[in-house]
Formats: structure tokens, sequence, C-alpha cells
């Protein structure tokens, strides 16, 4: 269903830290309601969980795609139980 709140982790591979990514996601989140985090691993990736409607989600993922300096050469998708107290996204 269409409205159906979900939960993805997402990893995104690439060059996908030092170019505002986080903060990009951030903003893109906020803007479309959607919660979760985001956060910058050891091996260059960037991992993020998003909670919304897969519309909102995937509204974020090319928002995030769309960032000046981000390039992304792979996105490792995988659906997670939602979290049933989260109100807002946060930068790890």
């Amino acid at each position: 269903m269409a409205g159906t709140v979900i939960r993805q982790r997402l990893v995104f591979h690439g060059d996908v830290q030092g170019v505002g990514f986080r903060w990009h996601a951030r903003m893109a989140a906020e803007a479309l309601g959607v919660t979760g985090w985001v956060r910058n691993e050891w091996d260059g990736t960037v991992t993020m969980e998003l909670q919304g409607t897969r519309m909102q989600i995937d509204s974020v993922i090319r928002e995030v795609e769309n960032g000046r300096f981000i390039r992304i050469s792979e996105i490792c998708r995988e659906n997670i139980p939602p979290e049933e107290h989260e109100y807002y996204f946060q930068v790890r």
C-alpha cells in the first residue's frame, strides 16, 4: 500500500563522505517528513535509516543523489522493522 510506513537501511558507496551528504540528507528528510538517521562509516560508506512511506523514502534518495558533489556508485537497500517512537531525523 502506498501510504504504509516502512523503514529501510541504506548503505551508500562512492564519493559520499566529505561532500555534505549527511547534511543534505537531513534537510531532505526533514522537508519530506521522514524520520531516521545518517552516519559516516569507517570504510568510506554512509549508512542511513529512513522511515516513512516508500514514496517519501524514494524522494529523499533522489534529493541526495542530486547533491552537488555527491557521487553515488551503489546503494544497498534492506527493509527493516519500523521504529515505533521516532519523531525526527538525526545526523550521527
